[in-house]
């Protein structure tokens, strides 16, 4: 695993994105928190699992790093600059140290657009070298990715969804970027491609000493390229740590039935009694207390009540439970 700098290149305290809904004529006004209260940290060549079902607010954790989406409270440093509340100045910075890979390669490309010009774009815009400059860069960044040079007069609908993919992620690289988000970047792939898209990543991130934040809802993916593990519900971390204590010594309820959803044969582990109950509830009402008490096999009168904090179980892991001492 990545041997890191002690200064984290990210690092996330306190954040919060909620959105008011309702009021006036349509009823009384309610608040959906996407995001509630996220502190985590990534540090230079690590790799970052961010867990949790669909609706959890991963997405939405990664749209506010990436500036896209303004936070309600906390804040945002990515190599040392605050980006919370930043300006059309520093959101051109931006760009040049974090992108992302998303999940659907065709629809996150121009159609319209070659992958020359999706590649030359972003570097003109950002006023990065001469015409020779770029066009070295443009051949450089798609040999890496595993493209010829003469796919890149081609237009995405010429391309297998594999392909489509790696011409994303050599998008996401063409300016240099220090971290990369991967959002979901396998999920729209057959199953056969996903392999060679995760090796492509691992290769990169090593070559040219990316990090990652890898955003999944597939805990075999994450186990297979992340450092270290969050594991989000309801817009909150429920638990993190390293990717050995969070897959062998799981503490939170929660990342126990993610656990248990993997198939037998990659997770002896798995149990019926783990697997939580019911449907992810509504992040506009969420339950009083611990959030995951509804679907939790070992709830309390106390987790209807109190809501637990992030604390440490050892070293580096912690989780938000009031059972977090009691191993699986």
């Amino acid at each position: 695993m990545a041997e890191t700098d002690k200064t984290p290149l990210l690092a996330i305290d306190d954040l919060a994105v909620h959105y008011p809904l309702g009021g006036g004529f349509s009823g009384p006004k309610r608040v959906l928190k996407a995001v509630d209260g996220v502190a985590l940290t990534v540090n230079p060549g690590e790799c970052l699992g961010l867990v949790g079902e669909s609706g959890c607010g991963k997405s939405t954790l990664a749209m506010t790093i990436m500036g896209l989406v303004t936070p309600t409270r906390g804040h945002i440093r990515i190599a040392d600059q605050e980006i919370s509340a930043t300006n059309k100045a520093n959101h051109m910075h931006l760009a040049q140290t974090v992108q992302m890979v998303f999940q659907d390669p065709y629809a996150s490309l121009n159609p319209r657009q070659t992958v020359r010009r999706t590649l030359t774009d972003p570097l003109r815009l950002h006023g990065i070298g001469n015409r020779t400059e770029i066009e070295h860069r443009v051949a450089d960044i798609m040999a890496k990715v595993g493209l010829r040079p003469e796919q890149a007069d081609r237009y995405p609908h010429e391309f297998s969804g594999g392909q489509r993919q790696r011409i994303g992620i050599a998008r996401a690289l063409i300016l240099r970027p220090r971290l990369v988000l991967c959002d979901e970047p396998v999920s729209a792939l057959d199953v056969s491609i996903r392999a060679q898209i995760i090796n492509l990543l691992l290769e990169l991130k090593d070559d040219l000493g990316l990090s990652y934040i890898m955003i999944s809802h597939d805990l075999g993916v994450v186990e297979h390229v992340s450092d270290r593990v969050a594991v989000m519900y309801l817009g909150r971390i429920v638990e993190s740590g390293g990717w050995r204590e969070i897959f062998e010594d799981p503490r939170h309820p929660y990342t126990r039935a993610l656990i248990a959803a993997i198939p037998d044969a990659f997770r002896r582990r798995a149990v019926a009694g783990q697997k939580a109950r019911g449907e992810i509830p509504s992040a506009l009402a969420p339950p009083p207390g611990c959030h995951f008490h509804t679907r939790c096999p070992l709830v309390a009168d106390q987790c209807r009540s109190d809501a637990p904090v992030l604390e440490d179980v050892t070293t580096g892991h912690r989780a938000a439970c009031h059972f977090r001492n009691r191993a699986a």
